[in-house]
């Protein structure tokens, strides 16, 4: 049939971490089998740096040679944060405390800011520290989870991204490190009771104000303008039915634009202060550039922009755009290493849940992003490849729950709604055989959330699927809220219900409660580091289903975590994984 599945899970990626003014990027590449730090010149010439195990991201210190680091230990996701020196090539301590999670938020000149739950592991305090004195200093310390924090040009201010109370929405503050009193300290610029997502925040140069990517008032997302004098909104660029995303150059001239229009993004260049298009950046194919790949990255000049590009038969390269000219380079090219991969079409199943559709023939396999607050987006997956390659139809949706189609669509799924997106599971069953799929050959595979989707159709709709892989994923919702991580209960219960007054609907929804009428065999795959999804969802359901006499292996790693990273586990399990799906559906 082609294509080999170990072949693919061997083909390296690349991601842009950040580029300086010369248009070298401190880029990643798994090509050992995990991600280590390369630097690629402009000319795409590799220059290997040393080894650090568990790097998720690194950026240039402004005006050295130098990189900080953020780094974890087996996929346990607390991180670490070193300095790399590029001259000795050496890497030192900068913020270490294996008990705690470091974030790394920014570099600036000679300065780190970071986010860690160091004070009670559950809050997320903000601290910017001297990378050469370790001088330190915590800035904001009112609690949440940060999920973003930028300093403003003169370091007086910080605008700080947190959780707010409703689900996938964030509370955009306002910090001022240099009060006239207490009560002026924290400006509240979203409130927190507000169905409001915000995307990537960045200063104007002058630090007059912010750019902000938010839905907030909106459907979908667009990128507007804060007036720090004025407290005035002004909306720049805006689309009608397509969420968009906005960086702000260096120099605050140029915004670039990404719109996902379906999950494949266009890239726009717009005037920093009036929002209008310049140019328009031509990647080399329909494809995807930002979460859950790195976001474009500026170098300190405003000349350069680093991309993380992936599309179905281009793995992840990293591309270089010279904003002088809208010049795109490709520095990588992952496209060349294997021939055959397959292109899917796009289409509504049922004319209303958005899919891609990869292969043809008569079994099939869903294949469920996490999230929920996720999306599927047209980019490689060795495993959609691999299912393909085995014969198999496999459709990539996006169900209810789902980002990039505005924000009554993803909260749809929210709290008390959860089981009407497992009924999307049923129209999409009912859909398959329109497109040629036995209906009686269709297995569910996902990870994360779409792990608890693989669990919940098995046990909700048991009639309809021939076997489930479940990775990482949740087979009770009360449990798996009882036993998370502290930092991460409150941001989960506000998605699926609150452990104090939903219990009864959290218990309704779980798989596990319905865990006798799952009848379809079972593969599940968990890392014993997980800190998101405990170990113990897996092996409660596994016993179960074990239990009542249905076909289900487990396969642990104890060097991972929620992800999995290291390609010898790949290996060793996801050619298992799809053998076992084609088998049942043989």
């Amino acid at each position: 049939m082609g294509l080999d599945v170990r072949r693919l899970l061997e083909l390296h990626t690349w991601r842009a971490f950040d580029v300086d003014d010369e248009g070298r990027v401190l880029a990643g590449s798994d090509e050992t089998g995990r991600v280590q730090l390369v630097e690629l010149a402009a000319d795409g010439t590799a220059t290997p740096l040393p080894h650090l195990t568990g790097v998720s991201t690194a950026k240039y210190v402004k005006g050295e040679r130098a990189v900080v680091v953020e780094h974890d230990s087996g996929g346990n996701e607390r991180g670490q944060l070193s300095l790399l020196s590029l001259g000795d090539q050496e890497f030192t301590p900068l913020v270490h405390d294996e008990r705690y999670i470091h974030r790394l938020m920014g570099v600036l000149p000679g300065r780190v800011v970071y986010a860690t739950n160091r004070r009670n592991k559950v809050d997320f305090d903000v601290a910017v520290r001297n990378v050469f004195s370790g001088a330190e200093e915590v800035v904001y310390d009112r609690g949440g989870s940060q999920l973003d924090a930028k300093l403003s040009p003169d370091s007086r201010y910080l605008a700080t991204t947190i959780g707010a109370d409703q689900a996938n929405s964030m509370q955009l503050l306002l910090l001022d490190t240099m009060p006239e009193t207490e009560d002026d300290q924290v400006v509240e610029l979203t409130g927190a009771d507000e169905e409001t997502n915000i995307g990537h925040v960045g200063w104007l140069p002058d630090g007059s104000g912010l750019i902000v990517t938010s839905n907030r008032d909106r459907e979908f997302k667009a990128v507007a303008r804060y007036d720090l004098a004025s407290a005035h909104w002004t909306w720049l660029v805006a689309a009608e039915r397509h969420d968009l995303t906005g960086w702000l150059s260096p120099d605050g001239r140029k915004l670039l634009v990404m719109t996902n229009v379906d999950g494949v993004a266009r890239l726009t260049v717009h005037d920093g202060t009036t929002g209008r298009q310049l140019d328009e950046i031509q990647l080399p194919a329909d494809g995807w550039l930002s979460y859950p790949l790195p976001d474009p990255v500026f170098s300190p000049n405003s000349r350069y922009v680093a991309l993380t590009f992936s599309s179905p038969t281009i793995p992840m390269d990293v591309l270089l755009v010279d904003l002088d000219s809208a010049k795109v380079t490709s520095l990588t090219d992952t496209g060349s290493q294997q021939a055959g991969l397959v292109e899917p079409t796009h289409v509504r199943a049922n004319g209303q849940i958005p899919c891609f559709v990869y292969g043809s023939g008569t079994s099939a396999v869903l294949f469920l992003h996490g999230g929920p607050e996720g999306q599927s987006q047209r980019r490689f997956d060795p495993l959609v490849q691999g299912l393909v390659a085995a014969g198999h139809v496999v459709v990539v949706p996006n169900i209810r729950g789902s980002i990039g189609y505005g924000k009554t669509y993803y909260a749809a799924d929210d709290r008390r709604k959860r089981l009407d997106s497992i009924q999307d599971l049923a129209v999409l069953h009912d859909w398959l055989p329109s497109i040629g799929v036995d209906p009686a050959k269709v297995a569910l595979w996902g990870r994360s959330y779409g792990g608890y989707l693989v669990l919940a159709g098995l046990a909700f709709l048991p009639e309809r699927w021939a076997a489930g892989v479940d990775i990482v994923g949740i087979s009770s919702l009360v449990t798996f809220l009882e036993n998370t991580s502290p930092y991460r209960r409150r941001l989960r219960e506000r998605e699926y219900g609150w452990l104090d007054r939903d219990r009864d609907f959290l218990e309704e929804a779980s798989p596990m409660n319905k865990v006798d009428q799952i009848r379809a065999p079972l593969f599940v795959v968990h890392g014993a580091n997980d800190p998101r999804v405990p170990l113990s969802e897996a092996e409660q359901l596994v016993a179960a289903v074990r239990g009542n006499g249905v076909e289900c292996e487990l396969v642990v790693h104890d060097n991972e975590g929620h992800q999995m990273a290291n390609l010898d586990n790949k290996l060793a399990t996801y050619p298992r994984a799809i053998e076992f799906v084609t088998r049942q559906l043989a």
